[in-house]
């Protein structure tokens, strides 16, 4: 069926936020209902189901959590339309199509179905995998751990379904955001397609945010294609029982995640050791070796928070035993109170499947019948396996004193994780899909990390509140944030067009609503290998000199995230391995890993409102100048919080691989400086006017970075790990050229204690004409407040930048609390 043109019927009122439409059902065969239902979530957010069925669907979803409806809906009918009106929304049905036009509360036109209607369904038959006693299960090493896989199941009838499309017609000018985080690095999805299914390398989330102020956020877990080319532009969902999507208005963008985060729930705050330094590698052999790692980096005195435990830590043949094998880590409690005496947690890695005959955790789920068809893999969407899992890994891993968990390969089947030759984009839509729903039904085909990260939160909080949940996952879903995750890009190779791709492919994802994502610094694969996903060009991995300019760079790049964390094969990560104190390379590293920790007072306040304000750290230059056309298009730059706009260099300009000097190559690259305000050079202090485009000096040592005219940064001392000195003095920088503000916000650190009121904030906000800065009276208190802080007020003019150094205080308030004010000379 193709129910486009579906004249409207009649309607009803079922509440004050709630209209129900009937559709014409002439164009439908065997269906004796069309109708639509309209809900005002909230005046700015507009839920639309339609069905043809006689009543909508009442599943419960895995995404949208249970809200209560708060807008008002008002009816007007027109001679053409249907009229339906909130305080700030206005929704036009034609009489004759069902065709929906949306417009803000001013009138001026948001987007629009087209004039022949845009909802259709189509009704399809959902088979599911039975698994008998002539299935065949063989078990293979990949480059993505150990697999079993199982064969000889039968495709038996399940239930019937729809396809659902929502189609729009985009205005010429507009820009479309969002759907996740992809391989391509496109920034401005108009004019292209991409596929949402999740995969070592793609995050689907079946969201969209347009330039034109709104944000739409389909209620489906099954497969969705994004298209606007020549076919048209539109959603696509393969298996739902209708379609149900959420409309959302900005404009700013914002207030769009604000939206979808109050449908889909909010980031409760990490811990702040998280926003220091993370250390990984494919991986630590033994407890030993991890401790003469965190012990080299207190010698040197370089800032660390975190080491990471990768895979096989259980005994060889377990694949996935949640344990630690008893001659590699002898003592896994006092290797957790070793680390914390060096003020460093542990993060271990957790996988969804596992192998092995004497894998207790493998027989405890096998016998509770809770593994999917492969009989190797957890079943997450069962609350029992769910519980056993975690129960699992509370015994093994938490109960020692472990910190953090890092889920691995939450998109569990693969179809083309091998061979050399990357396949055309519709033939890997169908061996990923298809390999998939073997074992995952095809309507819960996205949600596998979305379930797993709730399994490991939910676990967590019944468990204990002394620790924030820290979830790193490879895999997101439109609601995981509620789950204290995080996800990183997956496997990538260490090459640079990878690192100028990551730029727009993580932005897109923190504008779907969840604010955390990182990457493996470095990239994954370092060494080129005969697969179509390790390009790269280092076999001598750090000892090639233009390796070690690439990490350089994504490390600089990295020292902007959400997580500053390194990871990878082929070539160690720690600071040491490019180079000693006095080289190029090593001291630049030193110098961002420095920078990253005086930052500390600025990004965890900031992390402190994606919790608390809906706000996101890591975002893309539409955020905060979305009426800019150019900036639109800027796909390698971003804003960190309200005052960085970061540029990370993503060509190399000294070595090429196998050591090869560059000669010739200009040390700069081009900066675009969106309108609106001016901008301050971070190192410099040279400030320029927005709205153009300049070059930027970008030698090794320096990625440029820019400071919004009009911003308070508070800088922290010099530390060795993110708790060092909760007293210590900080510099409060003020960037002149608009008032500006900035709200601090401090608390324990590690616990839930803020949720219960256990927290301190204060205003910082400088009057740019007067020259004054004035400190608000502090509001709140927690255990450990510091009651008297010596903040140092710096102006940053030109030729003052920062340097890493002290500079000269104008002046210096010793704040304790009490409300205060200093002009600055």
């Amino acid at each position: 069926m193709n129910p486009l043109s579906t004249p409207v019927q009649r309607w009803r009122q079922v509440s004050p936020g709630e209209i129900v439409v009937e559709l014409s059902t002439h164009t439908l065969v065997n269906k004796a209902a069309n109708q639509l239902s309209i809900i005002a979530v909230t005046d700015a957010i507009i839920r639309v189901r339609h069905t043809v069925e006689a009543e909508f669907a009442s599943r419960e979803s895995l995404i949208v959590l249970p809200t209560e409806t708060k807008g008002r809906l008002q009816v007007l009918e027109e001679e053409n339309s249907l009229v339906l009106s909130t305080s700030e929304i206005r929704l036009e049905i034609n009489r004759d199509t069902g065709a929906f036009t949306w417009f803000d509360k001013d009138g001026n036109l948001l987007t629009r179905e087209p004039a022949e209607g845009g909802k259709t369904l189509e009704e399809i038959t959902v088979n599911r995998t039975e698994w008998g006693t002539d299935t065949k299960f063989a078990s293979e090493k990949t480059e993505d751990g150990e697999k079993t896989r199982a064969s000889g199941g039968k495709q038996v009838f399940d239930r019937m379904a729809y396809s659902a499309k929502l189609r729009f017609e985009f205005s010429e000018d507009e820009a479309i955001f969002g759907l996740g985080q992809h391989e391509e690095g496109v920034l401005n999805y108009r004019g292209g397609t991409q596929h949402l299914y999740q995969h070592n390398l793609k995050v689907a989330m079946p969201v969209l945010v347009s330039s034109r102020g709104y944000g739409c956020l389909l209620d489906s877990t099954s497969l969705c294609i994004f298209r606007d080319n020549q076919y048209g532009s539109y959603l696509w969902t393969e298996v739902v029982p209708e379609l149900d999507y959420y409309f959302i208005l900005g404009p700013d963008f914002d207030r769009i995640v604000a939206g979808i985060r109050h449908l889909t729930g909010a980031p409760p705050l990490f811990p702040r050791w998280t926003y220091g330094y993370i250390q990984s590698k494919e991986r630590y052999k033994s407890q030993q070796e991890l401790l003469e790692v965190v012990g080299e980096y207190r010698r040197r005195e370089l800032p660390l928070d975190c080491i990471v435990q990768d895979w096989c830590t259980w005994p060889e043949g377990q694949w996935g035993f949640k344990t630690f094998d008893a001659e590699r880590f002898p003592d896994p409690r006092q290797l957790c109170e070793d680390l914390h005496a060096a003020n460093t947690r542990l993060m271990v890695s957790l996988w969804p499947n596992m192998r092995g005959d004497a894998n207790p955790d493998l027989e405890e789920l096998r016998e509770a019948g809770e593994l999917l068809g492969d009989q190797s893999t957890l079943n997450v969407f069962s609350p029992c396996a769910r519980d056993i899992y975690w129960r699992q890994a509370e015994q093994a891993y938490l109960q020692h004193g472990v910190d953090a968990w890092w889920s691995d390969a939450t998109e569990p089947f693969k179809g083309d994780w091998q061979g050399t030759v990357k396949y055309e984009p519709e033939i890997r839509l169908q061996l990923n899909t298809a390999e998939t729903k073997k074992f995952i039904d095809p309507g819960l085909l996205n949600a596998y990390s979305l379930e797993q990260s709730k399994c490991i939160y939910e676990g967590q909080r019944k468990t204990t509140d002394a620790k924030r949940v820290v979830n790193l996952n490879r895999s997101a879903y439109p609601g995981q944030q509620r789950y204290g995750t995080i996800t990183w890009s997956g496997d990538i190779d260490a090459n640079w067009k990878r690192l100028r791709n990551q730029i727009a492919d993580g932005l897109n994802f923190t504008v779907t609503g969840n604010p955390r994502w990182t990457f493996d610094i470095g990239g994954f694969f370092v060494k080129p290998a005969p697969r179509w996903f390790r390009q790269s060009r280092y076999p001598d991995g750090c000892g090639d000199l233009g390796y070690r300019e690439l990490y350089t760079r994504w490390f600089q790049f990295g020292a902007f995230l959400p997580m500053f964390r390194s990871h990878g094969m082929d070539a160690p990560r720690e600071v040491w391995r490019f180079g000693e104190p006095g080289t190029q390379f090593y001291d630049t590293l030193v110098k961002f890993l420095h920078l990253r920790y005086r930052l500390l007072p600025y990004i965890y306040a900031t992390a402190a409102r994606e919790a608390n304000e809906h706000y996101t750290l890591f975002r893309m230059l539409a955020f905060d100048f979305r009426s800019d056309p150019k900036a639109l298009q800027v796909t390698d730059q971003f804003m960190f919080g309200p005052a960085f706009m970061v540029c990370p260099v993503t060509e190399p300009m000294y070595y090429e691989s196998g050591s090869r000097p560059l000669e010739g190559v200009a040390k700069t690259r081009e900066v675009y400086l969106p309108a609106g305000c001016d901008w301050v050079d971070f190192w410099t202090g040279e400030r320029y006017e927005g709205g153009q485009t300049i070059t930027a000096d970008a030698p090794l040592e320096t990625l440029p970075v820019y400071v919004r005219a009009g911003s308070i940064v508070p800088f922290g001392p010099a530390v060795q790990f993110a708790d060092a000195d909760p007293h210590g003095d900080w510099t409060l920088a003020v960037y002149p050229g608009a008032d500006a503000s900035f709200n601090v916000y401090e608390d324990e650190g590690d616990n839930y204690n803020y949720e219960k009121g256990a927290f301190a904030a204060f205003d910082l906000n400088w009057n740019d004409k007067e020259a004054t800065l004035k400190v608000s009276e502090r509001r709140g208190a927690f255990a450990g407040i510091c009651p008297h802080r010596k903040l140092h007020l710096l102006r940053i003019t030109p030729g003052a930048g920062y340097t890493g150094a002290e500079s000269v205080p104008v002046v210096t308030i010793d704040y304790d609390g009490t409300e205060t004010s200093r002009q600055l000379d």
